[in-house]
């Protein structure tokens, strides 16, 4: 548990780094602890160590850690950074603080009926899939607008940005400045981009928040029996 303290403080430090060098502020990057199949004491001993914003893959995983967590740190965040069924909104909107992976029409539809009836506004993220890979969740990258003005417009979501996870063999710098530029011509100045691997080249091309699970927590756990 001191590891991830030490790991936390060493991935600020690398964040200050490649903000400092891209000419931005350090507090300009949100630092998002993706805790996906870690258990629970990882979570809160990432939370004695400072951190409060946290990313979460799935619903259910959240749902068996985060709820406990929050009488303590009731000023903690919670990002949902996977795939969202629609059968799960309702939970997602109940106790999630941000959606990052709006990528369809029938979700983003879903997630604003469910605002309406529960009063409960929650920021939005669009997900783009940047390198069209057939297998992954996203908006095509010539659809985006579109989906954008309609899910803003005619949804009335609060949409306040985009997320993209780049090909796991590609340079992701191309699907960053990608991304930037997409958000750029829609008037988006959030953009959540960049991983354990790369995120201080995502900070060179003005990300706002970076995902980070390994280099905080340590490898990936088998998921939790919630989890399934």
């Amino acid at each position: 548990m001191q590891e991830i303290g030490a790991n936390l403080s060493a991935v600020r430090g690398r964040i200050e780094g490649a903000a400092r060098a891209a000419g931005r502020a350090a507090d300009a990057v949100t630092l998002v602890a993706v805790s996906k199949t870690h258990p629970a004491d990882s979570v809160r001993a990432a939370l004695a160590a400072g951190q409060r914003v946290f990313g979460e893959n799935r619903v259910q995983e959240a749902l068996a850690k985060f709820p406990g967590l929050r009488g303590d740190f009731p000023d903690l965040i919670l990002h949902l950074i996977g795939p969202l069924q629609t059968n799960k909104v309702k939970d997602a909107v109940a106790h999630c603080d941000v959606i990052e992976t709006v990528d369809r029409l029938r979700l983003a539809e879903a997630l604003a009926r469910e605002m309406e009836r529960s009063g409960r506004r929650l920021p939005c993220f669009i997900e783009v899939n940047t390198g069209e890979e057939p297998q992954k969740a996203g908006v095509l990258p010539e659809a985006a607008d579109a989906f954008i003005a309609d899910c803003r417009g005619r949804l009335g979501l609060p949409i306040v940005g985009l997320m993209c996870i780049p090909p796991e063999h590609e340079e992701p710098a191309l699907h960053f400045a990608l991304l930037r530029e997409i958000a750029k011509r829609n008037g988006l100045d959030k953009l959540s981009m960049g991983m354990s691997a790369d995120f201080e080249t995502a900070i060179r091309f003005g990300a706002t928040h970076v995902r980070v699970g390994t280099a905080i927590f340590g490898a990936r756990r088998v998921a939790a029996a919630a989890a399934k």
